[in-house]
């Protein structure tokens, strides 16, 4: 099977499996001429690439002995590779919110800090693997300072 035709069964998986990514995402990886398991560089405001983002603060917020929530804030850069799923690699910032851990709030309602002794942003690099048709997502390399 040529390169052109594993994206497409892999586009075609994802959108039978979840209706995610959308078609223009995989319209994107077809007609770019990305091959599997090379890594193409894409939109740092692509819908994948903020889950991706999202799914990264999630980790550090689970690792982190903070007493706030951090959420992403800024991607700077994002390539995407297709291996067994898709996996992205960011270049981003996550920022300490108002949000306290313990009341589990939801990120989407999380405001930044604005105190300037709270305010703190980190810039990370992280992967994060997703498998659409089995709806799961793995985040094995994060790297905050």
């Amino acid at each position: 099977m040529r390169p052109a035709g594993v994206l497409l069964v892999v586009c075609g998986l994802v959108l039978g499996a979840t209706g995610d990514p959308s078609q223009d995402f995989c319209s994107q990886i077809l007609n770019s001429g990305v091959k599997p398991g090379f890594p193409k560089t894409i939109k740092t405001n692509d819908p994948d690439v903020l889950r991706a983002a999202r799914h990264s603060a999630e980790s550090f917020n689970n690792c982190s002995n903070d007493a706030f929530l951090f959420r992403e804030s800024h991607v700077s850069r994002a390539l995407v590779q297709i291996v067994k799923g898709l996996k992205f690699m960011l270049d981003l910032d996550i920022s300490r919110t108002t949000c306290k851990k313990t009341r589990h709030s939801s990120l989407d309602d999380c405001g930044f800090q604005t105190n300037r002794t709270l305010k703190r942003t980190l810039s990370c690099y992280s992967e994060v693997w997703v498998v659409p048709w089995l709806q799961s997502f793995e985040v094995p390399v994060l790297r905050c300072h």
